[in-house]
């Protein structure tokens, strides 16, 4: 992250380097670099957005986090990962080929959309294991424990309330990129035993409906 000239507000620190990174994605393919972990702005709770960018800049913004993510290639992805401390992250996924993996790990198609300033609580008490991975973390793959349903509630990037109940993967999926924003990894949470490689043997373990050959290989409980 660059500096900021001396006097300058918060907010206009936040749109000089949102302004930097639009015009260095434009000289790399229309990409912004993603962090990995070990840079402390992935450490860092995230500033909640107020309205210090105009319409075309978060646009702009969220546009460049899109073709980010799908370049990736990502389900999610969260401003802290492109270098920027604020409250605002991209998800989308087009779910599971095989129906069966689908029913079992609960993940449909989740269309593109903008979280702004996303929170999330459990709904009930039941929890799902399954492999997750993280852009800034390449390489890695670890089974984490998730609340199965959670109320998710913040905005859109036209100010629109969010509020509803996720379950399954969508729900995953918004808490992996809302803990970002706290400053937390998945491997925070994660059953480190179960920690692998995304090669050969990792595709195996995460590959299957529920990862139940890794956890008796590798001796992690599951949920």
């Amino acid at each position: 992250m660059s500096s900021t000239p001396s006097g300058a507000t918060p907010a206009a620190a936040l749109r000089e380097q949102v302004h930097r990174l639009l015009d260095a994605a434009d000289a790399h393919g229309g990409l912004a670099p993603i962090v990995q972990a070990g840079h402390p702005v992935l450490r860092a709770v995230a500033q909640p957005y107020d309205g210090q960018l105009d319409a075309a800049e978060l646009g702009a913004l969220v546009e460049l986090m899109r073709r980010t993510m799908h370049a990736a290639p990502g389900v999610g992805l969260a401003a802290p990962q492109i270098g920027l401390s604020l409250a605002l992250a991209v998800v989308e996924d087009p779910g599971m080929v095989d129906p069966d993996v689908e029913q079992v790990r609960e993940r449909p198609r989740l269309p593109f959309r903008v979280l702004v300033n996303p929170r999330y609580e459990a709904v009930g008490d039941q929890r799902v294991s399954f492999y997750e991975g993280c852009l800034s973390v390449v390489g890695y793959q670890a089974v984490v424990a998730r609340h199965r349903s959670v109320r998710l509630t913040g905005t859109d990037e036209t100010g629109r309330t969010l509020d509803e109940v996720l379950t399954g993967w969508p729900a995953r999926i918004v808490q992996h990129e809302t803990d970002h924003l706290g400053g937390t990894l998945y491997l925070d949470r994660a059953e480190l035993r179960s920690l692998s490689r995304a090669d050969e043997l990792g595709a195996r373990w995460a590959g299957e409906p529920r990862p139940e050959t890794a956890a008796r290989a590798l001796g992690f409980p599951l949920h």
